[in-house]
């Protein structure tokens, strides 16, 4: 029997929000290095990192039966579709902006919501929550598929590669959660994912003649804080979130990331925000609230008469 997930409380909002600036700003980070390490060996090379140090502590907690838990197949499916994610990530990046592809990567809480709500009877979502999530999706729609700013490389095919990948990221999601790894620790199931990604992106960049890397102090500063803080310690983070509150709440909060992205693309990229992302980012807060407003009002309501029956 699965444990009990709790809905979002304060603490797992204030680290989402953590989370959502930290993901909101990688997007931007492959884009400062791309002319030096294409995307897609960038990630390979930072889960490359986060994947050893993830294994030493599996072995530390662990010893030599790390792999005896019976994990090891849903390991494997869950690595290759995080691996394949960022492939599509790192593709797209060749060909559109870090505003669209963030855009679209974030269109994994619905792929996680449509998932969950038909395959596990706690994550079914009312009908004001479903709102919710139409109209942040709508919000995101309006404040980012228009058309592109001037001199703003976009095509459709980078922006296809960004849903392939917010599909694939948001039923990874609901893999996790109908498998083992749901009761696993956050250490091994990131450890699968990061190794098949640095296995499958760091031999796909290498076999399409697309390994060259030059080591800027800029570039080696930016792969660092991509390997530690964004390929380890948030994705660490996030699944230890996921095996303690309802992941369909996390992954629609997460609408807030494509914000935060656009938002270091003005202050680090020099890009324009125009009316129509105003209007759009509003429909996307005012989305999250509905999701999230029916659990965080539930909590309240139980703590008050749990108050009562305690005094």
């Amino acid at each position: 029997m699965s444990a009990q997930r709790n809905h979002l409380d304060f603490f797992a909002i204030s680290i989402m929000l953590m989370l959502c600036t930290i993901w909101g700003f990688q997007q931007v980070a492959l884009k400062l290095a791309a002319d030096d390490i294409v995307p897609t060996l960038q990630i390979g090379l930072r889960s490359a990192f986060a994947a050893s140090v993830l294994f030493l502590l599996m072995l530390r907690s662990e010893g030599r039966n790390v792999f005896a838990d019976g994990t090891v197949k849903a390991g494997i499916l869950v690595g290759t579709m995080f691996a394949v994610e960022f492939l599509f990530v790192g593709l797209g990046l060749e060909y559109t902006s870090a505003s669209h592809m963030v855009v679209f990567l974030y269109t994994s809480p619905i792929f996680t919501a449509l998932g969950m709500h038909f395959v596990h009877a706690d994550e079914r979502l009312s009908r004001i929550q479903w709102s919710g999530i139409g109209l942040a999706f709508l919000g995101v729609c309006i404040a980012f598929l228009g058309p592109a700013s001037t001199g703003q490389q976009t095509t459709l095919l980078g922006d296809f590669y960004a849903l392939l990948a917010g599909a694939v990221w948001g039923f990874t999601t609901v893999a996790i959660r109908r498998s083992k790894l749901s009761e696993a620790p956050a250490v091994k199931t990131l450890f699968y994912q990061m190794a098949a990604a640095s296995i499958l992106l760091i031999g796909m960049a290498f076999a399409l003649g697309r390994g060259e890397m030059n080591w800027t102090t800029e570039t080696s500063i930016n792969m660092a804080f991509q390997a530690v803080v964004i390929a380890f310690a948030s994705y660490l983070t996030w699944f230890w979130l996921l095996r303690r509150y309802l992941a369909s709440r996390m992954a629609t909060f997460t609408f807030i990331t494509p914000l935060i992205g656009v938002l270091f693309g003005v202050l680090i990229l020099g890009e324009t925000l125009s009316v129509q992302f105003i209007i759009g980012g509003l429909l996307v807060l005012t989305g999250i609230f509905l999701v999230s407003a029916k659990d965080l009002l539930n909590r309240r309501r139980a703590k008050r008469v749990q108050e009562a029956l305690d005094s």
